[in-house]
């Protein structure tokens, strides 16, 4: 719609395809780009009001041309069939062609897209279209075809080709002869730069939505395989049922709001981030999306301790939690002021005096990227 409004059209016809995401997605964009939209038989169920602008009159000239659209009855309308209705193009025609000239029309122009067979029968049974552009075809010829007083032309699909259609009036207006031809736009025609980087950020545009699409496609393929996965992440209210009193302690550390200290960031969508503020990032039965956070968010007992299903391996004997583990995030620019010994005493489960959270809630820099419970 943009390209068209930089080639300067007068009138672009539509059809049911324009139509493909609602009619009010259409609307906006029509008001949007300023885009001379007509159509004559496409009506608002609720209103009987034209959906679009039924037809355009403009001085090219000293001759006032009168530009209509149809489009099919015949078509499926996807998601506007309940609010739209498209009325029999034969008898819009009529009533439309009467009421242009009317109002002072010379030459009258049909957008139809009612393709090739309808678009020529309309046209024969209709008096007063001087030319008719035959959309919703793919029909191509290098020269048009006069049907009746009616000069019909064809170009074909995607772009390729640009017709050009001269009628020739005698004094009183009328037409006397019309012809038409289709031009292929080889190499030669160029560029325009405009159009060009219009073109590019569609593609662009539309590279990176394929890109997103497939990249959340594969990482639901990797968490259902993860969930066949026999060891995975379980979650700290499984862990709780028999370890309340470290339950309660860990509530009492920045630990457990490790996931609020992202979101109120705006840090939650960031893959670099989110791994040190929630259980098993990626990994079988562990957070992979946002629809986890109730039950895997916040640095939980499986971060320090090791995986739930993997329960005995840790616990007979019981292993200590060394440093190794707590560096895999508090380190570098995570976690600058990172001493082991000093911030180890404040989370260890003997330690109830909350003291983490008071430190965050005073302004104090306590573990900036993330925070974890023994």
């Amino acid at each position: 719609m943009d390209g068209k409004v930089l080639l300067g059209v007068d009138a672009v016809g539509m059809g049911e395809k324009e139509l493909r995401f609602g009619y009010s997605f259409l609307r906006a964009n029509i008001e949007r780009s300023g885009l001379p939209v007509v159509c004559s038989n496409l009506f608002l169920k609720k209103t009987a009001k034209p959906a679009v602008t039924p037809y355009i009159i403009k001085k090219i000239g000293r001759t006032r041309v009168g530009f209509f659209g149809l489009m099919s009855d015949k078509f499926s309308y996807g998601p506007s069939a309940d609010s739209l209705r498209v009325d029999d193009p034969t008898a819009t025609a009529k009533r439309v062609v009467a009421e242009m000239r009317k109002k002072g029309a010379t030459v009258t122009v049909l957008l139809s897209q009612l393709g090739k067979v309808d678009s020529e029968d309309l046209v024969a049974l209709v008096p007063g279209i001087d030319v008719v552009i035959v959309g919703h075809s793919s029909s191509l010829l290098l020269k048009g075809r006069m049907i009746k007083n009616t000069v019909a032309c064809y170009g074909g699909e995607k772009g390729q080709y640009m017709g050009r259609t001269i009628v020739t009036l005698n004094a009183k207006g009328e037409q006397t002869t019309a012809e038409s031809e289709a031009f292929m736009l080889g190499p030669e025609v160029g560029e325009r730069a405009e159009i060009a980087k219009l073109v590019k950020a569609f593609d662009d545009g539309f590279a990176d939505k394929l890109r997103k699409i497939q990249k959340e496609r594969a990482a639901e393929a990797s968490k259902a395989k993860a969930q066949d996965n026999p060891d995975r992440f379980l979650g700290a209210d499984l862990c709780i049922r028999c370890h309340q009193s470290e339950g309660e302690q860990w509530k009492s550390t920045s630990h457990a709001v490790a996931w609020k200290t992202l979101t109120d960031g705006g840090n939650d969508t960031k893959a670099e981030c989110v791994g040190c503020h929630v259980v098993g990032y990626r990994k079988p039965g562990g957070f992979h999306s946002v629809s986890d956070a109730a039950k895997l968010a916040n640095v939980q007992c499986e971060n320090c301790h090791g995986m739930g299903t993997k329960h005995e391996s840790f616990a007979n004997p019981k292993k200590t939690v060394t440093e190794a583990t707590c560096v895999e995030c508090h380190q570098g620019e995570n976690d600058p002021q990172w001493n082991w010994q000093a911030k180890r005493a404040l989370i260890v489960h003997s330690n109830r005096s909350g003291e983490t959270l008071k430190k965050k809630s005073a302004g104090a820099t306590t573990m900036p990227k993330t925070t974890g419970s023994h």
